[in-house]
């Protein structure tokens, strides 16, 4: 009586060991699952929040180099908003449209009369959208993501007066 009454005593001991252990595996895989899904998260809004200004940074930067009088429009070009920059390069016209078209941020650089479209562009970085609106000076451009990212540039060339 007294060995079965050890032997259960025994059965009870281990059967508790092997829930204890249960209830820490299932705890540590939880705790794995878990942290993965929150790893996913934050790596996927770092990478959206990274190309967002990776465009905005790239706008700004040719909007920068090409502020001279008159050489800055938003325009609708095949039912797209495009930054249409235009300059002259030994008395040559060029233009540079930057728009969103098929995912992608897109540049197209040409000369003005070479009839070429919004499809012979060059793909520069996937993105969700971008719009452009203009307001006297002001330019808006603005990034579709989570946080819907824009960026107020002062284009500092109005026109002929300020050249002088």
């Amino acid at each position: 009586m007294k060995k079965k009454v050890q032997q259960n005593r025994q059965t009870m001991n281990l059967l508790f060991t092997m829930l204890l252990f249960l209830v820490f595996v299932l705890s540590a895989l939880f705790t794995v699952l878990i942290g993965g899904k929150v790893y996913e998260n934050i790596n996927s809004r770092i990478e959206e929040n990274y190309s967002g200004q990776v465009v905005l940074n790239y706008v700004a930067n040719k909007v920068r180099q090409n502020d001279k009088a008159d050489s800055i429009a938003v325009r609708t070009i095949e039912d797209t908003a495009v930054l249409e920059l235009t300059q002259e390069i030994n008395g040559v016209s060029y233009v540079t449209w930057i728009y969103y078209m098929d995912g992608a941020v897109r540049e197209l650089f040409t000369n003005a009369g070479s009839g070429l479209g919004l499809a012979d562009g060059l793909e520069i970085i996937d993105s969700r959208g971008l719009t452009f609106r203009q307001e006297g000076n002001v330019l808006e451009v603005q990034v579709a993501d989570q946080s819907d990212t824009r960026l107020l540039l002062n284009i500092r060339s109005g026109g002929v007066a300020d050249e002088k």
